[in-house]
């Protein structure tokens, strides 16, 4: 912009624009799906987790993610692989070991810290678009300085999605022996996203290929790297599939467990 004392002469001074914006598409449509699925999505989940029943059909041994590993003394014992050493109250989810870490390592997710950041906090809403904010001091301030902890949720994240892959292994049971149904199809698809969204992270990237001067003298890592890579450029869709994963495997399981319907068996 050209200053007062180097405008030629008889040039005029820039217009003053009242107006918040000049785009006059519809840039706030993508905020405002993104706080109605958020909303929706933490609404069900939350109501999920304080139910403390319907998460587990013995017969198959089909257990929801929202209650892995269920560790409280109210669960059923055939459910609590790895113990039960919480107290059953009702403020606690019987999951309490894994949600919330799994709650943190999506809200440092970079992904999802744009989505939340420009659709719950204006900052800013879109591009071109003024910050809802009147200053702006980035991820300095506590609470967004835990933000630099994503690396280490990342670490938690890949054992409870190994978690998460032993349910989906101990599912192929029945009365019988080895069973095969519809709930496993859902199950091993819900982990294989989870593990695709786990891995295209921004960290895990760092960690496979980062701090490498030449390529060529790591060609194992230069492959992961790749791989990585590849994921990489999908964690935004692979961050809204895994939601969507997460909460068709809960409800099927859910509604095995409150007898609504029976399982599609294609195996015993």
């Amino acid at each position: 912009m050209t200053s007062t004392a180097t405008r030629p002469r008889g040039a005029r001074a820039r217009a003053a624009i009242a107006a918040r914006t000049l785009r006059t598409d519809r840039w706030w449509f993508p905020p405002l799906i993104t706080v109605v699925l958020l909303s929706a999505w933490l609404a069900y989940g939350t109501v999920r987790i304080f139910m403390h029943k319907w998460y587990w059909v013995a017969e198959y041994h089909y257990l929801t993610p929202f209650y892995s590993p269920c560790i409280t003394d109210r669960c059923v014992p055939e459910a609590s692989h790895f113990g039960q050493f919480l107290p059953g109250w009702w403020i606690i989810p019987d999951a309490a070991l894994t949600l919330p870490l799994l709650l943190l390592f999506r809200l440092t997710c970079y992904y999802y810290r744009k989505a939340y950041y420009r659709s719950f906090w204006l900052s800013p809403p879109a591009c071109a678009v003024p910050d809802g904010h009147q200053s702006y001091s980035g991820e300095t301030r506590f609470p967004l300085l835990g933000q630099n902890a994503h690396r280490y949720f990342f670490y938690i994240a890949v054992l409870i999605s190994l978690i998460n892959t032993w349910d989906a292994v101990l599912a192929f049971h029945s009365p019988e022996g080895f069973g095969f149904g519809l709930g496993n199809l859902i199950l091993v698809g819900n982990v294989t996203m989870l593990w695709a969204y786990t891995i295209s992270c921004h960290s895990c990237r760092h960690i496979v290929g980062g701090r490498l001067r030449h390529f060529s003298k790591h060609p194992v890592r230069y492959k992961a790297w790749t791989g990585v890579s590849w994921l990489n450029v999908r964690h935004m869709q692979l961050a809204w599939i895994t939601l969507g994963t997460l909460v068709v495997t809960d409800f099927y399981i859910m509604a095995l467990a409150a007898g609504w319907f029976s399982d599609l068996r294609f195996i015993n």
